[in-house]
């Protein structure tokens, strides 16, 4: 057993906000683990990978950073900050060098979501951002919730910079951390095709859940935990790290 446990460290995907992890950090929080839910800037990758480099700075200790889709590849940008001891991908992607989402999406069959994203342009020269039209939400993201929480879901979601979707990775620290994958099998919004390929290609641990949607860190809190638990219990603290 490591002398420290991790702190976890949470980083929300593009259509969301930190608060769809609210049933994960309780069954985090009764496995005895420190939890912080990072608002994830959703500006773009460097900006955004920046920011939490900035979080993981501040956290005395091991760390386990967990990123839900997007969220993954701002991990895999921030996460070979010497107190990550574990990489956690939920229905994520896990990008090389690089590679952006486009480029990467490219090689398989395309999203059902990408296409009906709505795009806000800015008279100020502001970048232009992405949300998920409401109809759009629970069909796509969330079809294993109840309809009335998809909604409610929708409506909490935070714009993403277009960017995000184009910008390419500087770093990929799954190639120096161990890493888990959690691949939904129903997933509408993330292929899982781009899920377990990148998953398997960074050798990482997998537990795929077939009939679970994108949405996942709500409707399956428990598994999410779990998963996270096991990187937490199985990786070293950094100064044992070899």
């Amino acid at each position: 057993m490591q002398s420290t446990r991790p702190t976890v460290v949470l980083v929300h995907d593009g259509c969301s906000d930190a608060g769809s992890w609210f049933g994960v950090i309780a069954e985090l929080h009764w496995r005895g683990l420190t939890v912080l839910a990072v608002a994830n800037p959703l500006r773009g990758l460097a900006h955004d990978a920046a920011y939490l480099a900035d979080v993981l700075a501040g956290i005395e200790g091991p760390v386990v950073l967990v990123g839900h889709s997007y969220g993954g590849a701002v991990i895999t940008e921030a996460g070979s900050a010497p107190n990550v001891v574990a990489l956690v991908y939920v229905a994520a992607y896990l990008p090389d060098v690089g590679e952006s989402y486009c480029a990467l999406a490219g090689r398989f069959a395309p999203s059902q979501l990408i296409p009906r994203l709505r795009r806000t342009e800015f008279a100020n020269g502001r970048p232009a951002e992405l949300t998920v039209p409401a109809e759009c939400f629970g069909p796509l993201l969330a079809a294993d919730l109840d309809a009335e929480l998809a909604l409610v879901l929708a409506a909490s979601q935070r714009p993403a910079a277009e960017r995000v979707l184009t910008d390419t990775q500087a770093f990929a620290a799954w190639r120096s951390k161990p890493s888990w994958a959690l691949v939904t099998g129903a997933d509408r919004a993330l292929p899982p095709a781009i899920q377990r390929f990148t998953a398997e290609r960074a050798g990482a641990a997998v537990l795929e859940l077939p009939e679970v949607s994108h949405s996942v860190a709500v409707s399956r809190p428990t598994a999410v935990a779990e998963l996270i638990h096991d990187a937490a219990e199985s990786c070293p603290a950094p100064g044992l790290l070899v």
